[in-house]
């Protein structure tokens, strides 16, 4: 897909962090500065109207690259593009399409301010970015709002500690709503939840998305909720993608060796009772992260060549993947 076609566009995005000792640790131990490569070198586009899904194991720095595409967190380096304008001009104000972007975090008991009620959380954002300026227009934004996820516009004077898990991630997406966005960065936003409420809230997401025409960057670790989902599936590991394809296609025939540990280590009736390696099961520490293709230590097919020179991705197999033997495993 052409960078014009997509509504978002992240090209070469870096986030490193210093982990390093303090200096005067450094300079007993004669040590050198550690820097944490969370993401590095990620790149992928969302077309308008599609969702994207960020899966990987934690740690593998998803999260950090939804923060950055949210312009949360300032890149170290490359970008991300909002409809062709930097998302660092976007978020701070100067381009007039902040309301445009918005994201429901995973946590919805600290994501919610508990001295706050419910109405105020909703309506805080449609004074600060303009969409709603009475205070007759502000409420009946609230109401509709709160009616849209299954909610009751009585609920507006209520507090967040009043209501359950699922409620309150209902409350989360109507204040992500009510700027009227139309890309929503969504990390973990049910893996905090009972899988029954789970389904419903995905469900809702799913009809919001309808409604709306939002477009959504889906971070999550559970397939499940990614097939349900997404469109089109990004696989990350130790701050890369690996794998880039349709959600069909990841799931019918992973071409990247790391997809496939990953469905095999998805919950099915399938593979209870199987046993695997545990060294396959052992993740690099993040902050020294083995030479070559990083997966080689897990992989049943490496050679020396993966342990010699990263891949990039590349066309293989009908989508992009990072393997040196793409095709051939």
């Amino acid at each position: 897909m052409s960078a014009q076609a997509a509504l978002v566009v992240v090209r070469d995005l870096v986030r490193h962090f210093d982990v390093s000792p303090p200096w005067i640790v450094r300079q007993l131990n004669r040590e050198k500065r550690r820097i944490l490569r969370a993401v590095d070198g990620v790149s992928f586009d969302i077309p308008a109207g599609r969702t994207l899904a960020l899966v990987g194991e934690s740690g593998c720095g998803k999260s950090t690259a939804a923060r950055c595409v949210a312009g949360l967190l300032a890149p170290t380096g490359g970008e991300v593009r909002y409809r062709g304008t930097d998302m660092r001009a976007i978020t701070r104000g100067r381009a007039g399409l902040r309301r445009e972007v918005q994201m429901i975090f995973q946590d919805p008991y600290g994501s919610l301010n508990p001295r706050l009620r419910v109405g105020r959380t909703i309506a805080d954002p449609m004074k600060a970015l303009g969409v709603a300026r009475t205070r007759g227009e502000i409420a009946d934004g609230v109401s509709k709002l709160l009616i849209e996820v299954g909610l009751s516009p009585a609920d507006a004077r209520k507090y967040p500690h009043e209501f359950s898990g699922g409620q309150r991630q209902r409350i989360a997406i109507a204040r992500a709503l009510s700027s009227a966005p139309a890309f929503l960065i969504c990390d973990e936003p049910t893996s905090a939840l009972d899988v029954s409420v789970q389904a419903q809230i995905l469900n809702l997401m799913r009809d919001l998305q309808a409604s709306h025409g939002l477009t959504y960057l889906f971070i999550s670790h559970n397939l499940a909720v990614v097939d349900h989902m997404a469109d089109e599936v990004a696989v990350m590991y130790l701050g890369r993608i690996v794998e880039i394809a349709g959600r069909d296609a990841i799931f019918a025939a992973p071409a990247h060796p790391y997809t496939r540990l990953l469905l095999r280590a998805s919950p099915s009736a399938a593979e209870i009772g199987k046993r695997y390696d545990a060294a396959a099961a052992e993740v690099p520490n993040p902050a020294a992260p083995p030479p070559g293709c990083a997966f080689h230590p897990r992989c049943p097919h490496a050679t020396a060549i993966c342990r010699e020179q990263r891949p990039v991705l590349r066309q293989a197999e009908g989508r992009l993947v990072a393997c040196h033997h793409a095709g051939a495993v």
